[in-house]
């Protein structure tokens, strides 16, 4: 095998799976082209992988570009339409909101009629909305256009990652969402800075008139170079009853959820810092507007080197269980940190330490954020859409509910901020723990003839087994004490429950 502790898929489970089939046989291993840990993607040539990544990557910059560009643009926009600044403000919020609520549409719909079509759709209502916001005449119709462009860029988001759960599984999606973390990482630092220079150039409209042209250039993108990646044979083709009814499914499940929830909690905590830093840091600190962007954009630096490190690094050496808690302990670490230099406990400490806090805190995110993403996605196989939905909403709501309570005390003091990035981070460990309980185990006996070894038990963390029983992921290679990598397939004969 290539990739260490990675199962291959062969013809009767889905890849980076293992079959648990009580009366299994020895099957033959795969072939050299079988990639492990990946389905057979259309496009095998390392060029045709790369333009599939770009293209994936620009789609999960959409939020980052439809939001950051916009920014510098606000107090402009305020004057030229002649409305209060917190009616400006609505065009944020209708924004957000309809990226976190289109997502729950276009989910469920890429699972019935595949990828290519709600995708390509979105893109060409997105391009329309765009412009329609570049010639608004008003701020009222401006709003209704944002809340359009939302929701229509949304499908980018949501289908983007079932678009990765279809073409990789296990140690490969959590390395790929590393990589598009690359992407989606750095689009909030160069967002803000194209915003500006477009405005050195032209007035807020040229904003959007450049929104316009990405939209149009990643729908070509898409017609001509991403073919769909579902299958017609895994499709539902229920509607929206069903729809409702496989999302209630997947909440039901306490490890998804569990994943979900840990990860829109820790997408709050970075919420929290996006909306309080420019008042902490400027206002509080006194720092300048160049000093902040400087570290906004280090700590940004930041979160895309660990989810590089995660990827190239981690995934394959540790479980991806075990990132995941180190990731919110580091959080849980630095909050603690902010708010005990926010309160003023050992006086007035200074913009460093404030800044060391803020870092590790965002840098460890690359930790948590692909990993939970990666971990739940594991466990929907058959409903990527309804699974990237739920995973995408759940961060934008949680993240836009936390946004606003980090200035409930005013602009003067940062206490806020650290005491709603704790309390989000310490709800995301309870979930974490509570509803994915990755310290139990469950005792598989294997026969060991497709690696030449005995028959011998493996202990598999109890939130990889999915559909009571059915698959278990490729953590069981790598959870197996005695073992440097598992056979390409391992035929598990029974199911134990047993705790560590």
């Amino acid at each position: 095998m290539s990739e260490r502790g990675c199962s291959t898929r062969d013809d009767k489970g889905p890849e980076g799976h293992i079959p648990i089939a009580p009366d299994a046989t020895s099957r033959p291993a795969p072939t050299s082209s079988q990639a492990p840990g990946r389905a057979a993607a259309p496009g095998t040539s390392r060029a045709a992988s790369l333009l599939v990544t770009l293209i994936l990557g620009g789609l999960t910059a959409v939020p980052a570009l439809s939001m950051d560009m916009y920014l510098p643009s606000l107090p402009e926009v305020t004057r030229t339409l002649h409305a209060p600044a917190a009616t400006v403000q609505l065009t944020l919020t209708t924004c957000l909101a309809g990226m976190a609520l289109g997502q729950l549409v276009v989910g469920p719909m890429s699972d019935r009629w595949g990828r290519r079509r709600p995708l390509l759709v979105g893109l060409l209502v997105y391009v329309v909305a765009t412009a329609a916001c570049a010639f608004a005449p008003n701020v009222e119709l401006l709003i209704a256009f944002r809340l359009a462009q939302g929701l229509a860029g949304a499908a980018g988001i949501v289908i983007s990652r079932a678009v990765v759960r279809d073409l990789y599984d296990g140690v490969a999606m959590a390395r790929f969402f590393s990589t598009l973390m690359l992407i989606s990482g750095v689009a909030p630092i160069v967002a803000p800075v194209i915003g500006s220079q477009v405005l050195r150039l032209t007035d807020w409209r040229g904003v959007f008139y450049v929104l316009t042209v990405v939209g149009v250039l990643l729908t070509a993108f898409v017609w001509f170079r991403l073919p769909d990646t579902l299958d017609p044979a895994r499709r539902h083709v229920g509607g929206v009853g069903d729809a409702l009814r496989t999302m209630r499914g997947l909440l039901a499940d306490g490890p998804f959820s569990g994943y979900m929830l840990a990860g829109g909690f820790a997408f709050a905590a970075l919420f929290a810092y996006i909306s309080a830093s420019p008042y902490v840091i400027q206002e509080i600190y006194g720092a300048s507007p160049q000093t902040f962007s400087l570290l906004f954009a280090v700590n940004s630096v930041g979160l895309v080197a660990v989810g590089q490190i995660n990827g190239r690094v981690l995934v394959g050496r540790v479980s991806l269980e075990r990132t995941v808690g180190i990731g919110l302990m580091v959080i849980a670490l630095a909050a603690v940190a902010l708010l005990v230099m926010t309160t003023g406990l050992f006086g007035d400490v200074g913009l460093a330490p404030i800044a060391v806090a803020l870092f590790a805190l965002m840098a460890a995110m690359g930790l948590t954020l692909p990993n939970t993403n990666t971990l739940a996605l594991l466990r929907t196989p058959d409903a990527a859409g309804s699974a990237s939905a739920l995973l995408g909403t759940s961060q934008f709501l949680v993240g836009a509910v936390a946004s606003p309570l980090v200035g409930i005390a005013g602009e003067t003091t940062a206490v806020p901020m650290a005491v709603v990035q704790l309390a989000a981070v310490l709800i995301a460990m309870a979930c974490f723990a509570g509803l994915c309980r990755p310290w139990r185990r469950l005792s598989l006996p294997v026969d060991g003839a497709g690696d030449g070894r005995p028959a011998r038990d493996v202990d598999v963390p109890e939130s990889t087994v999915v559909a009571q029983g059915v698959l278990v992921t490729e953590r069981a290679g790598r959870d197996m004490a005695d073992a440097e990598k598992v056979a390409n397939v391992v035929h598990v004969t029974d199911v134990r429950e047993a705790e560590s």
